[in-house]
């Protein structure tokens, strides 16, 4: 047997049990299956609608370690466009951003417009006269869907509709990105970082690895820039809120509780939150809510809480950033990080909100790079001889019964299985198990998307 498939076997066999093998962190055979079964056929993010307002604004994303055009047509429609000629397959786009009414390869000139379609090229008579145009357009993604202004694409044509895959995380990003009629906008051009470790160490951490915050973000509360004491931040729930997908709340028990609230964000901006596009009981989540981190399968996540990057300055504010983990090879993780804001937040709030985000979860941040020496160790790890003859294995069984104080939660309000306190590995079990099972589908089936 492959040590590949021995690997899937150990995993979907032993994740049940808390155990997950390092080797999935390491193996190129795992990798380069990664880039066919789980980045070639789920939704994955690529850019937010406020990145590309005007017609004929784009962006350039990743599917993978593929490189796709997203952009605004003339008539204001969001196209995702393979970048590659159709006539010799060179990269076609070679700006990270921008405006056009065209893209035009540079080896022999084909022209296609911001549909994808091809318009002409140099001595057209000439070269291609009698060929048609139709069918030598830029390949488009199978479907592309946008929620809250977030734009999701997907290669495979079977995948389930957006909607369905996202499941019950569709509820939280209601939550979050839902919270008043104006809705949330990016704030300046994606922060871009390469780490050598592997991608699914930032969906592991952003699924609601919280044990972590008391070792590794120790100085976040020597330095003031956070303002939750430790144990007061681990009191919250952990959530399955679909397979594949989890989050985390550090959350006060009652509405009464001293701050912050709305993970943060200022009381005016706080005061037009309301449920016109949510329910009561997301509106009392949020405003309980310290901390919110999330991931949608497979890299996707998301942060919202209260920091300040100079205590001594200025006090804590909210930040939400959203952010990817593109797989750069099996050692190596490409890190872009966005910004957001609410919309109808003054200039001033926003440049608040910036700067406390810039000084620590960012490219240059005070606690951005405490996560990347662990990361790195456990990319070698999974690299490592020894791992594998001594067939090593990951322990991720905090919160299974008997292990540790968290119990789930019988009347948890939204979807999901929840768990009190944040002191549980659920949800990153929860990955595993989904991530288990579309590395093991065959084409066109896919595995459950709602808990039994």
């Amino acid at each position: 047997m492959a040590r590949s498939e021995q690997l899937l076997d150990d995993l979907a066999e032993g994740v049940a049990r808390g155990e997950v093998p390092v080797g999935i962190f390491g193996d190129q055979e795992i990798y380069d299956r990664e880039l066919r079964s789980i980045f070639g056929r789920c939704w994955v993010y690529l850019a937010h609608e406020s990145e590309i307002e005007a017609k004929g604004d784009y962006v350039l994303r990743k599917i993978g370690e593929d490189n796709f055009i997203v952009v605004r047509d003339e008539q204001g429609e969001i196209h995702v466009l393979f970048d590659a000629c159709r006539h010799r397959g060179v990269q076609v786009c070679r700006s990270d951003s921008g405006n056009t009414s065209h893209f035009r390869c540079p080896y022999h000139g084909w022209t296609y417009n911001t549909k994808g379609d091809l318009v002409g090229a140099p001595l057209w008579r000439n070269a291609f006269g009698g060929m048609p145009k139709e069918g030598n357009g830029l390949s488009k993604v199978a479907r592309v869907r946008s929620y809250h202004g977030l734009v999701f694409a997907t290669l495979d044509p079977t995948a389930p509709e957006l909607e369905e895959y996202l499941g019950g995380m569709a509820w939280y990003l209601d939550l979050l990105f839902g919270l008043n009629e104006h809705g949330i906008e990016i704030i300046g051009a994606p922060q871009r970082f390469v780490i050598d470790a592997n991608w699914k160490s930032g969906s592991d951490n952003f699924s609601g690895d919280d044990y972590h915050l008391g070792t590794l973000h120790r100085s976040v509360w020597e330095i003031g820039a956070f303002p939750v004491p430790f144990r007061e931040n681990m009191m919250g729930y952990h959530i399955q809120a679909s397979p594949g997908h989890s989050l985390s709340f550090s959350m006060a028990p009652t509405e009464d509780e001293p701050g912050p609230k709305f993970f943060g964000f200022p009381d005016d901006v706080a005061a037009t939150f309301d449920t016109s596009r949510i329910s009561e009981h997301q509106l009392d989540i949020a405003r309980r809510s310290r901390v919110m981190v999330a991931n949608v399968f497979p890299n996707f996540s998301i942060l919202a809480l209260p920091m300040t990057e100079d205590g001594a300055h200025h006090p804590p504010t909210g930040v939400m950033t959203i952010r990817t983990w593109q797989p750069h090879g099996v050692g190596q993780v490409e890190i872009w990080n966005w910004f957001c804001v609410y919309k109808n937040m003054t200039p001033e709030q926003k440049d608040r909100a910036y700067r406390a985000g810039l000084g620590t979860f960012s490219m240059g941040g005070a606690f951005e790079m405490d996560d990347t020496e662990p990361w790195i160790t456990v990319s070698r790890t999974g690299r490592s001889v020894a791992a594998d003859l001594l067939d090593f294995k990951l322990n991720y069984q905090m919160g299974m019964p008997g292990v540790g104080i968290a119990k789930e939660v019988p009347d948890w309000p939204g979807p999901g299985i929840a768990y009190w306190t944040r002191y549980e590995e659920g949800v990153q079990r929860n990955l595993y198990r989904f991530y288990a099972d579309m590395m093991r589908a065959e084409p066109g089936s896919w595995p459950k998307l709602t808990f039994e």
